[in-house]
């Protein structure tokens, strides 16, 4: 399994998604600081991987105070987790990561054993994302024929996660039960995402996987290419409205059209019981270099106005299932259950 990121002897070790497929470069650091840069510019991305590298994240902040004073401990602590709140504001599993670590601080006066506390807590959450990419591959697995042609989106495997993904465990769990699939990857403009890292990640993992442009999905799904679509998510409503990288919402309403399973998987810690619907959900909007350059060159002309929000609203009521680690969730949703 690739180690998308891992706590090795006080430091954290990542790797720089940026620099993939080409180059496969690990980055060791102790800065929480250089965390929260290495989210914001997406060296660290997807939601499950983001939440697991803040709370690395407020445990490296928590070596590096020497306050002897709790309560200015705890405020250089606190300090932390609000410049990794301000990193990705779409990212449900950030702020629930971070809502944990802020509990331990509460816990005890003594600062070397909320230190090791604060370690303790980002290596469990980081456990127990292994756990959940897990369950959601095993319930996710049932739903995949064998012979299957699955449309994903984005990246969804361990580069996302901590563990071997969400949509993408869904598919690599059926490959190892013996079913045969292929896959088609949206490139995921306009940082390619499925282009770099999802097509890297299947091939790595011996799965057919075949490159596409975005605007080919409903193309394809016309010529009764596709058996089923799946991606991650990164926020979901209690009402099942998702929140997922842009373009998601098109892969959903030709889903609909071309009477196609639309899924969505994702950890519990996905879901925010307190949004009761998407439009509630903030859209993060991305610098528009990632638009109007590619890998530094320049594509569009000086001065264009651009529009680029990193992430869509796909109403529940497009989306056939929602499957997590607690289990396979159909219309209505209720996930209280």
């Amino acid at each position: 399994m690739i180690k998308s990121i891992e706590w090795v002897g006080g430091h954290v070790r990542y790797i720089d998604q940026t620099k993939l497929p080409s180059d496969e470069v690990y980055t060791k650091t102790s800065d929480y600081r250089d965390v929260a840069e290495a989210i914001r510019k997406l060296r660290i991305r997807g939601a499950p991987l983001i939440g697991i590298a803040a709370a690395y994240a407020v445990a490296l902040a928590g070596m590096e105070s020497r306050k002897l004073e709790s309560s200015k401990f705890v405020n250089e602590i606190t300090e932390a987790i609000d410049l990794l709140a301000a990193t990705r504001p779409t990212a449900v599993n950030l702020f629930w990561a971070l809502k944990r670590m802020k509990t331990v601080l509460s816990l005890n006066d003594n600062i070397e054993i909320v230190r090791t506390s604060l370690i303790d807590e980002a290596i469990k959450i980081h456990s127990e994302d292994i756990e959940m990419c897990k369950n959601i591959g095993e319930n996710g697995s049932t739903l995949i024929p064998d012979n299957a042609t699955i449309l994903t989106h984005c990246n969804t495997g361990a580069l996302a996660t901590g563990g071997d993904g969400t949509a993408q465990s869904v598919i690599t769990t059926a490959h190892k039960q013996g079913k045969r699939v292929n896959v088609y990857a949206d490139e995921t403009r306009p940082l390619l995402q499925g282009g770099r890292l999802t097509t890297w990640e299947l091939m790595k993992n011996g799965i057919e996987v075949n490159l596409i442009t975005d605007n080919v999905a409903a193309f394809l799904m016309q010529r009764n290419k596709i058996t089923l679509a799946i991606t991650g998510a990164d926020r979901i409503a209690a009402n099942g409205d998702t929140a997922n990288k842009i373009g998601t919402y098109s892969i959903a309403v030709n889903a609909k059209y071309h009477d196609i399973p639309f899924y969505i998987a994702a950890p519990t810690s996905t879901i925010d019981p307190a949004i009761r619907s998407g439009s509630d959900i903030m859209i993060e909007e991305r610098n528009i270099e990632e638009v109007t350059s590619i890998d530094g060159k320049r594509i569009a002309p000086d001065g264009v106005k651009v529009y680029s929000p990193a992430f869509d609203i796909t109403p529940a009521s497009l989306i056939t299932a929602v499957i997590t680690d607690r289990g396979v969730f159909y219309p209505p949703f209720d996930f209280s259950k």
